[in-house]
């Protein structure tokens, strides 16, 4: 009911589950991921017990494979699952039980398993494998929803479509520091989840990306000045108040400012005039 990849970053700094089905909220059921761990996405009649425990023993310094053998071990319904598991190393297994339903099967390489069940056939994991190798330089978000789009485009589910998700963690962490959790986007019940997901990681990157060095200016001066007149024609009493309020301070950085939320806040002030 399920098509999955669980992978690690080429840098070996972050790691993620892509998931989507015809099932509600597929983000809650299938993946667990955990920075220097490892990540993990169980499906098929998902024992979701299989997050948990095997976040565990990747913790406890076992491999994939062996996190993996694990598992399966200790479940009498072993032959109607599926799973899939990237350890700290970049070491991956992925298991398809006899039991599942048709189609069903995984592939796994240096860093990666792809896995699913009930599929329209073999072509959604050939696609989703070849859209993952073919975009190497991506970053590990990106690189992910590529994998899931292309499994999904080449015929996904064959029941059809309803949800998607997008987990990863890294070491840089996401918007708390020492958090390990960069994303972790969901999209439980639409027609067309995965575009919707790819929409969502861009807005993701709108409100938390840190800004480049690159994009940022001097805020003194005569810039200075207009970013004034503008935060109190919108009727806030500084930059930071209204930032915070747009969800963009993420963005920003004393002394600077980021030329998108320079870009933002004139078009805001603008329409307000």
């Amino acid at each position: 009911m399920t098509f999955s990849i669980v992978a690690r970053s080429k840098d070996g700094r972050a790691w993620g589950v892509a998931v989507a089905s015809k099932f509600l909220a597929v983000g809650a059921a299938v993946p667990a991921a955990s920075a220097d761990i490892g990540a993990v996405a169980t499906q098929s009649f998902a024992n979701t017990l299989y997050k948990r425990e095997g976040m565990e023993l990747l913790r406890g310094g076992h491999s994939a494979q062996e996190t993996l053998d694990t598992l399966l071990a200790a479940d009498e319904q072993r032959e109607e699952r599926q799973a899939g598991i990237v350890d700290a190393r970049g070491r991956a297994a992925t298991w398809t039980g006899k039991g599942c339903l048709d189609w069903a099967g995984g592939v796994t390489g240096a860093g990666y398993a792809i896995q699913g069940n009930i599929l329209t056939g073999p072509e959604v994991l050939e696609a989703m494998h070849d859209a993952y190798r073919a975009a190497e330089s991506s970053a590990l978000p990106e690189r992910l929803l590529t994998a899931l789009r292309a499994g999904d485009a080449a015929g996904g589910d064959s029941r059809g479509r309803q949800s998607a998700a997008l987990l990863v963690v890294s070491d840089s962490g996401g918007y708390t520091p020492g958090d390990d959790l960069a994303y972790d986007l969901r999209v439980d019940d639409h027609p067309d989840p995965c575009p919707e997901l790819a929409r969502l990681l861009q807005l993701h990157h709108i409100y938390f990306d840190r800004p480049d060095e690159a994009d940022l200016l001097p805020l003194d001066g005569e810039l200075a000045d207009e970013v004034a007149v503008h935060v109190q024609r919108l009727g806030y009493p500084d930059l930071e108040t209204w930032a915070g309020v747009e969800n963009y301070e993420v963005r920003l950085i004393e002394g600077q400012i980021d030329a998108f939320v320079l870009e933002r806040l004139r078009a805001q002030a603008d329409g307000a005039s």
